[in-house]
């Protein structure tokens, strides 16, 4: 009696219906489950990729500068700009051993050799000691929050309305000599901060 009262729970039609709902459950769990992820991957992607934009734009106005471009804007604060935007894979290299002999370099030229060191170099030397020598609230903290993120915002608004005032207007700033890619090269600097700061407050 007992093995048929055991057989009959086995094949209950309510306990099927009830399995077969949580199944149901389950799967609409997972799909939400794989959309989400999807949709992550995307951002984060998406915010990685401009933030290698930004730092090779922020590097290309940095040689700019050193060139040809020759403009009284305050542009070492692109030094700060590609500390924070960096990509980590190339941070985290250059805050390594490679950086540390680089900077070694760099300063043992300086110090002794003076006329042999560059203009040009200022700035990438500049860089790559900040990068070696930075505190690890700087390099870890701030680096990876969006406080981090809102200082390239508020660097590249800077560089942009100073940009702006300098060619005579905005619609000067694409006419004039190198005025059309310096400011697209300015331009690429807000896009990876607004895009960052609207995923991390998603």
């Amino acid at each position: 009696m007992g093995r048929m009262n055991y057989l009959a729970m086995k094949t209950d039609p309510a306990m099927e219906d009830l399995i077969g709902s949580d199944i149901n459950d389950l799967k609409i769990a997972a799909k939400r489950l794989i959309n989400h992820a999807t949709k992550l991957a995307g951002l984060s992607f998406g915010t990685s990729f401009l933030e290698w934009v930004a730092s090779f734009s922020a590097i290309y106005l940095l040689i700019l500068d050193r060139t040809n471009w020759r403009t009284n804007m305050l542009t070492s604060l692109l030094v700060p700009y590609i500390f924070f935007s960096l990509p980590s894979v190339l941070f985290n290299f250059f805050r390594g051993e490679v950086g540390k002999w680089i900077a070694f370099i760099a300063v043992v030229l300086r110090l002794f050799f003076p006329r042999h060191f560059p203009d040009w170099l200022e700035m990438p030397g500049s860089l790559i000691l900040l990068l070696v020598v930075a505190p690890s609230f700087f390099a870890d903290t701030l680096k990876d929050s969006w406080v981090g993120i809102l200082i390239c915002l508020i660097i590249g608004c800077y560089l942009l309305q100073e940009h702006i005032r300098a060619s005579g207007g905005f619609k000067n700033s694409f006419t004039q000599n190198h005025g059309i890619s310096n400011t697209v090269g300015i331009i690429l600097l807000l896009v990876y901060p607004v895009w960052g700061l609207v995923v991390y407050f998603l």
